[in-house]
């Protein structure tokens, strides 16, 4: 059995952050800023613990301003706005080592968890979306609250399909599905799929265009995978369906 790989890639803060311009750097040279040497609040003055705001900043979704004496730090939750600007300036996620863009991958045919048959073959026309995961995977779990987004924003659209490949056996995934809803196509016992394309970094996401050739493939939990997913099903969907 293949080694499997549980990749993190969350970009942002961690733990600590290059500070653009501090207070009485006349060289306006960027200095490093530990936030873990400092006390890290709300606007409530309310004091995390650094397992939380590590958890905050990591997520995407949160930002600190540093004190002008760089002893504490407000942590406070950005906007649309904010976020959408943040993700736009990060760098799009490194490719995986599974899949080559340009490239058809090889078909399979499977029945998902509730019965539905899928084959990349037959899907062509359509676009399609993989992730594959399993339940065991921290970073897995993470995404899905933002994966479901994802899906919720082609709920009107046929021409997408999004197919989750999991490893598990389906009695261990209709117990963690039922605390933790997953609304992708979820096709259980399924690691024979990713060892068919050599897999063993997770989770690991694919987009197949219309015409079945990767248009994007990325590894592990990067703050703007999910991002990118949508731009290059956005931009797969704009081309002529294939005759």
């Amino acid at each position: 059995m293949k080694p499997i790989l549980v990749l993190w890639l969350t970009v942002g803060f961690c733990m600590s952050l290059m500070a653009q311009t501090l207070p009485g750097n006349s060289s306006q040279v960027p200095a490093r800023v530990k936030l873990e040497d400092m006390e890290v609040k709300d606007s409530s003055g309310m004091v995390y613990p650094p397992i939380v705001w590590q958890q905050l900043l990591a997520s995407g979704k949160y930002g600190v301003r540093i004190s002008p004496d760089q002893k504490n730090a407000l942590i406070s939750k950005l906007s649309e706005e904010e976020i959408n600007n943040r993700v736009l300036k990060l760098p799009k996620p490194a490719e995986s080592k599974f899949f080559r863009t340009g490239d058809k991958i090889a078909s399979f045919k499977e029945t998902d968890m509730y019965g539905n048959r899928y084959s990349l073959k037959e899907l062509t026309g359509k676009v399609v979306v993989l992730n594959f995961w399993f339940i065991n995977c921290p970073p897995c779990r993470k995404e899905i609250p933002d994966l479901n987004e994802l899906v919720g924003s082609f709920k009107n659209n046929k021409d997408v399909v999004f197919i989750a490949v999991a490893l598990d056996q389906k009695s261990d995934l209709q117990d963690f599905l039922k605390k933790n809803p997953f609304i992708y196509n979820i096709i259980d016992n399924g690691r024979y799929i990713a060892e068919k394309y050599n897999i063993n970094l997770y989770p690991t996401h694919v987009v197949l265009d219309r015409q079945g050739k990767v248009v994007f493939h990325a590894s592990g939990l990067a703050m703007n995978t999910v991002s990118w997913i949508k731009k290059s099903v956005e931009s797969s969907l704009s081309e002529a369906v294939p005759q």
